[in-house]
């Protein structure tokens, strides 16, 4: 079994022997910069992990393992347009660094590409894991409307965040992890669980990034602390607030949620982590998290594989947890 490290390592080599040294360089270079930001490869690990707990040889499962984290950065290059968020692994974003356009269209060709590298499957698997990517790739965009419808409206119930991001963020991790178990040769029983798997450590990994968000530390973190704070983004945190706020802190937190001044930035991050720590929103977001987290590895538990093969499934999990970035 190969390590999370020795993984990440060979996704980052193959990723380096792309070349996007293409014309017209204004279409090609925001892709090859994009690429070079470096993140965790969480993704395209997680499909060579899982073909790897049946496969000695994960080769098969490379090419579509790095269609996957072409995908997950094309998504990041339309969410920080839409997000208007000028930072992302401590570097400019793309529309940041060129124009809102060149992101966009950057972001297409990297769709395309996507499915290019995803259609590299061996024969044998290629109807499901291109079937389970197109799906995939729809409730991804379902779940950034959601994110966006959230936005217009005043209230929203926790439930209706933690499907929102099921579809934006989980599901991405539970196809890479059933793409490479179903390369790698699992049965379907297996790849379903392992599928569970991503999704709930998916839900547990973007309630650390909604914490993060608010108590991480911005050297580490890799993005401005406060972000989602300063719009407004319908946060477990921020939705707990508002049901939990009554009289004088109610009356704040409404205060600051209509104040949109570049000058009281930062007032406005202090005085509402304030809130969120009287209101004990932050213990809510960490024991959902813990819910989640828990579930999966009851899932990978279920995973009919030596118990010594799944450990460092088991350790990227807690990895993800524990992480500050």
């Amino acid at each position: 079994m190969k390590s999370f490290n020795e993984i990440t390592q060979l996704v980052t080599s193959e990723l380096e022997q792309i070349s996007w040294s293409k014309e017209p360089r204004g279409l090609y270079e925001p892709i090859g910069y994009v690429l070079s930001l470096g993140g965790k490869r969480i993704r395209p690990a997680l499909a060579l992990m899982a073909c790897n707990l049946y496969s000695e040889d994960v080769q098969p499962a490379i090419q579509p393992a790095l269609g996957l984290e072409i995908f997950h950065n094309f998504t990041l290059l339309h969410d920080d347009i839409m997000d208007k968020a000028d930072v992302r692994r401590g570097q400019q974003t793309v529309h940041k660094k060129w124009d809102d356009n060149t992101a966009i269209l950057s972001g297409d060709v990297m769709q395309i590409a996507s499915y290019q590298f995803i259609a590299k499957t061996p024969i044998k698997h290629l109807k499901p894991v291109l079937d389970l990517f197109s799906q995939t790739a729809a409730e991804i965009c379902e779940g950034q409307q959601y994110d966006v419808d959230f936005e217009q409206r005043d209230v929203v119930k926790g439930e209706e965040y933690l499907e929102m991001i099921r579809l934006k963020t989980a599901v991405l991790l539970g196809c890479a992890l059933k793409t490479g178990a179903w390369i790698g040769g699992a049965g379907e029983e297996d790849a379903q669980n392992l599928y569970d798997f991503g999704i709930n450590i998916g839900l547990a990994f973007q309630l650390k990034d909604d914490l993060l968000d608010v108590y991480g530390d911005e050297a580490t973190f890799g993005k401005k602390i406060g972000g989602d704070i300063l719009c407004n983004k319908k946060t477990y945190l921020l939705i707990h607030a508002l049901e939990l706020a009554t009289g004088n802190d109610a009356e704040e937190l409404q205060k600051w949620l209509k104040i949109n001044d570049p000058l009281q930035e930062n007032d406005k991050i202090k005085s509402v982590t304030s809130l969120y720590n009287k209101l004990g929103v932050k213990a809510i977001c960490e024991d959902k998290m813990q819910f989640f987290y828990s579930k999966a590895i009851a899932n990978l538990e279920k995973v009919s594989v030596l118990e010594n093969n799944k450990q460092e499934l088991r350790n990227l999990a807690e990895k993800l947890m524990s992480r500050q970035d």
